[in-house]
């Protein structure tokens, strides 16, 4: 899918193209390519003289060549965005490629960003620069305002796995923590911890972008205090990606601390029950081990004076236990 977005009125207009004399009737700022085809890649090609590079997304890609400048001018910016889908939290690579410096005056000034599937941050910066006039000036505008709504995704993601942990903790602090409970808050935190951990990683990779940004010095004094601002949103969050993690070590502690009380009141009343049957055990030992004849021969009252001897010494241990509070 090829989308291109153009200002007019400081409003961004966004119209899809399905042919090449389509394209030739606009002047974006923005080329958006989603899961492109070869023929939309020939047309960048044949129309803005732009050749996709085919390890444009590859996730295998060093760390230290997502960032870099070519000798025409152009910058390429491979960065990750976040998808905070509630089954499947993922991040999604999209490749930039910013071209600021060339002869060809439709093509100055242009962003070219591709991807494989719809990024939230896409449709958040879309929304809003319908919205807000004058949002967006040029395409280095639209990138930044893409990284700065991608800090803010971030930070709605964190505040919504702040209310759900809200929900997990008022479980297992209620104290009456089953077993089949503890599965179900054990998967809930593991979901949590995860998202949380994608989202840390997100606002390092977009804190690397920005950076990139500055050191090219390709930004206005306006736009590098932007980025600055940027960066101070990002640092604010670290803190609560941190406070995240120990929240979620904490709840999952208290969880595998209540599973072991499960566990050990199984296996106090094994214990109980072996103590208190020791003294039944060895009054049948000895009653079976040492008479000369058969009782009920020589006394009739023999098994019913055995059977009531080893009920009454394995009430007592039961009864101490109960006094002891051992049983409850």
């Amino acid at each position: 899918m090829l989308n291109i977005f153009t200002l007019a009125n400081g409003r961004l207009f966004q119209e899809e193209i399905e042919s090449l004399e389509e394209l030739s009737k606009f002047q974006p700022i923005w080329v958006d390519l989603e899961s492109p085809t070869l023929e939309e890649k020939r047309w960048i090609k044949q129309y803005y003289g732009l050749s996709i590079p085919e390890d444009a997304m590859d996730e295998d890609i060093e760390e230290s060549a997502r960032f870099y400048e070519e000798d025409n001018g152009e910058l390429h910016i491979r960065s990750d965005f976040l998808i905070a889908d509630e089954d499947e939290p993922r991040t999604v690579r999209v490749a930039f490629i910013l071209n600021l410096v060339n002869d060809d005056l439709k093509s100055k000034g242009v962003l070219f960003s591709i991807h494989d599937e719809d990024v939230p941050v896409f449709r958040l910066l879309r929304m809003r620069a319908r919205r807000a006039p004058g949002l967006l000036e040029d395409a280095k505008e639209v990138l930044l305002k893409l990284f700065d709504a991608d800090a803010e995704y971030s930070a709605d993601t964190l505040e919504n796995i702040y209310v759900e942990l809200e929900k997990v903790s008022t479980k297992v602090l209620s104290g009456d923590v089953t077993d089949a409970l503890a599965g179900e808050v054990l998967g809930a935190i593991a979901r949590h911890e995860d998202l949380n951990g994608r989202i840390r990683r997100n606002v390092m990779d977009t804190r690397r972008a920005v950076s990139f940004m500055m050191r090219s010095k390709m930004l206005n004094s306006e736009q590098f205090e932007e980025a600055r601002q940027i960066l101070r949103d990002i640092d604010s969050l670290d803190s609560h990606t941190a406070f995240l993690f120990d929240k979620i070590n904490f709840l999952m502690d208290a969880t595998v601390g209540f599973i072991n009380i499960n566990q050990n009141k199984i296996i106090k009343i094994f214990s109980v029950a072996s103590v208190a049957l020791l003294p039944p055990t060895l009054i049948a030992s000895v009653y079976g081990m040492n008479f000369k004849w058969m009782p009920e021969l020589d006394w009739s009252l023999g098994y019913p004076y055995a059977l009531a001897l080893m009920v009454a010494s394995a009430v007592v241990p039961m009864y101490y236990f109960r006094r002891r509070g051992w049983l409850k």
